[in-house]
């Protein structure tokens, strides 16, 4: 068991000199492009992350970071947030560096997430809206989903419900589910162009469903749109087959 355990550790800081070399590169790469006073963090922050590892591994379980898999699970439940307070805030720099310099948009959304609600770090909304809106323009359905979801409510941004239908539609075109859900309650609450609400009822009503709960919701979603859509609007929406009119 003792001999597994070392192995594990073993494995894990190699895992993290693999990536660490590729971000020193990186930097290099970058260094003559960006601002010549932010070279030093960047090199500083990369010493950080060497050491981490060694340090984790010694004193603590080591965390493996998250697979794109796991990101997305963790995300459609919600749980994102828990899961990096749950692991001691261990990866805080790996998430940081796979966000700010590898631009992955799933570490992009955790990033900003993280920097909205000053979890593991210190709160910054500014930073986190603006990295949110670089994972949602990279095509990330997440965070398209987010960003609409903060329009909607009007949470640290002015409430604006048609933008929020702006950042939520690509998301719901290309199938994202939620994103379908998402776009059907702002139809139905009077948002958008009535124009769109046969799409909107289109894409949601020939969607398929994992659960009856989220089913439900959608049934109840589309019975509020179809007051505000013409009867033959409605059935030619239910078609399998969206036809022109």
């Amino acid at each position: 068991m003792m001999r597994q355990g070392i192995e594990r550790e073993e494995s894990v800081i190699s895992d993290h000199y693999l990536f660490y070399e590729f971000f020193a590169r990186e930097l290099m790469l970058q260094e003559v492009l960006i601002d010549p006073s932010k070279i030093m963090s960047r090199y500083l922050l990369l010493i950080s992350l060497l050491v981490t590892p060694m340090v984790s591994a010694a004193n603590t379980q080591a965390v493996d970071i998250y697979s794109q898999e796991q990101l997305v699970e963790l995300i459609r439940t919600k749980q994102y947030l828990t899961r990096v307070i749950g692991d001691d805030c261990q990866l805080v720099q790996d998430i940081e560096a796979r966000a700010e310099v590898l631009k992955q948009p799933l570490y992009q959304y955790l990033w900003a997430e993280m920097l909205n609600h000053g979890i593991c770090v210190k709160a910054n909304p500014p930073r986190g809206i603006s990295m949110l809106r670089d994972s949602a323009e990279q095509g990330s359905a997440e965070a398209m989903l987010r960003m609409a979801e903060y329009y909607h409510d009007g949470q640290f941004v002015i409430q604006d419900r048609e933008r929020a239908i702006h950042y939520v539609m690509p998301a719901a075109a290309n199938g994202d589910l939620p994103s379908r859900l998402m776009l059907v309650k702002l139809f139905g609450e009077g948002y958008g162009s009535p124009r769109d609400f046969e799409m909107g009822y289109h894409w949601l009503y020939n969607d398929v469903f994992s659960d009856e709960a989220t089913k439900e919701k959608a049934l109840e979603l589309l019975k509020v749109l179809e007051q505000k859509m013409p009867p033959s609007a409605v059935a030619r929406a239910k078609q399998e087959h969206l036809r022109s009119r």
